[in-house]
């Protein structure tokens, strides 16, 4: 899943990616080996703010992270993901990785124009799609259904 979701990312050098919900950190750090390769000068790497609203989640992938040699790429912060990260918005990429009900609108708001996310909607307990959303030059926003997934709930204040 973290493969297809990558992929339909479009993920390139310099992006800057909100993910939400950070579980381990693996996801993170496959992100940050496309948008910020050790190979590439730090002067053209992207950056990945992945947020995460269980502390002790937070803490565990925090430590992951370290471990791996991404702390330098990867800034994890402990918050509510449903309503994104305005302080480092606008984003080039966002990839949820919780199903909400709907898509969120501060997500949207996040989203560059020009840029993309990939979330899946619907019910925890029933069939879920993931979304791949672009927001094209005038701000309208187009929606293809990638496909059935299952994913855990978003928890927060746009979750389930």
């Amino acid at each position: 899943m973290v493969s297809i979701m990558n992929e339909a990312l479009e993920l390139e050098i310099g992006h800057k990616i909100l993910e939400v919900g950070t579980g381990s950190g693996w996801h993170s750090a496959t992100i940050a080996e496309i948008i910020a390769p050790s190979s590439t000068p730090r002067s053209e790497w992207g950056c990945i703010f992945t947020l995460e609203i269980i502390k002790s989640l937070a803490e565990n992938s925090r430590k992951n992270i370290i471990n791996s040699g991404y702390a330098d790429r990867v800034k994890i912060i402990n918050a509510d993901g449903s309503m994104g990260y305005s302080e480092k918005a606008p984003f080039d990429r966002i990839v949820v990785t919780a199903a909400a009900p709907a898509i969120p609108q501060p997500l949207i708001k996040q989203l560059k124009t020009g840029g993309i996310m990939i979330i899946p909607i619907g019910n925890v307990s029933l069939f879920q799609k993931l979304l791949k959303i672009s927001k094209g030059p005038d701000g309208k926003i187009k929606q293809k259904n990638l496909g059935g997934v299952a994913f855990v709930p978003l928890t927060g204040k746009f979750g389930q």
